[in-house]
């Protein structure tokens, strides 16, 4: 399958083309700077967020599907302005990318999501699956990044064949941003509830077999097994990496400093089911606790 992957040059979008390449794939990687082109994939150079420019790098360009991974997140965001880029990739971006999509031929559409869409709050012990809620405003600045997640799944849904991908937080393919940062004790932790995770490598498999086995109008979550909150997570990453335990901060400090983050990291706590993926993607994280991805860390850096 020939397959246009935007945001290919991403944490998550480098393992994708390495995956996608893997089972045969060939991949005409999209992005705003140039690549060199490597064997099965051919770069194309435009902005995603300007539709002409876009349509006319992908002229004589065909394809059998899009894949939309594209974020503006180079560096974590602390305040919901932050997200502001990446909100408006999750709606003008996938507008244009749709539209980029009907000029080649692309019928299957493949949209990233998160599962923060299930609300930036703590909705209990129970298991969070596919036909809860999705997008629902709370009040408040969480709202435009709600409001995104919904128009990226609506519209990729409104392809011949679109899904969209609810993933977990991704860990384990950052290191290089991520290890600094708790090097300097610069990532600092609060108390917080459970979370739903996926290693960069799952996110990836799952993706790939999405693109064969995903059903159209359909929503999968991409979780491993176990949630863990942010402070245990990270705690855990600077034991395997090696750094100093991460500063513990009060929650209301938290929130003072690092509002976007204190929005997921302290006030959310979800169980987030895997077993639609599971059973209709074929899918089963290698790493199926963030602890045994932690064990694969510390091993890479030995």
């Amino acid at each position: 399958m020939k397959v246009l992957l935007a945001g290919a040059t991403g944490s998550l979008g480098t393992r994708l083309t390495s995956a996608l390449l893997a089972e045969g794939h060939e991949v005409i990687a999209l992005g705003r700077r140039h690549r060199p082109t490597t064997d099965g994939v051919t770069p194309i150079v435009a902005d995603a967020l300007d539709r002409d420019a876009l349509l006319r790098a992908v002229d004589g360009v065909h394809a059998d599907a899009v894949i939309h991974e594209l974020t503006a997140l180079s560096k974590a965001p602390t305040r919901h302005s932050g997200m502001a880029e990446t909100d408006r990739l999750r709606i003008e971006g996938t507008t244009n990318l749709l539209a980029a999509a009907d000029a080649i031929g692309a019928k299957r559409f493949i949209t990233q999501s998160i599962i923060f869409g299930y609300g930036y709050r703590d909705l209990g012990d129970r298991l969070v699956a596919e036909d809860d809620p999705f997008g629902v405003p709370q009040g408040g600045p969480v709202d435009r990044h709600l409001a995104a997640m919904l128009s990226t799944e609506q519209q990729a849904f409104s392809a011949p064949e679109g899904i969209a991908l609810r993933y977990g937080l991704l860990y384990g393919g950052d290191v290089a941003t991520i290890g600094p940062l708790l090097a300097k004790r610069w990532l600092p932790i609060s108390k917080g509830g459970l979370l739903g995770w996926v290693h960069h490598d799952d996110a990836a498999a799952a993706t790939v077999a999405a693109l064969d086995l995903g059903r159209a109008g359909e929503a999968y979550n991409i979780v491993d097994d176990l949630p863990v909150s942010w402070a245990d997570m990270y705690t855990g990453q600077a034991i395997a990496l090696g750094a100093p335990e991460p500063r513990r901060v009060p929650r209301w400090l938290m929130r003072l400093a690092a509002p976007y983050v204190a929005s997921f990291a302290v006030d959310a706590s979800m169980r987030v089911s895997n077993e639609k993926a599971r059973a209709e993607l074929d899918w089963t994280p290698r790493y199926r606790t963030y602890r045994a991805g932690l064990v694969a860390l510390s091993a890479a850096r030995a």
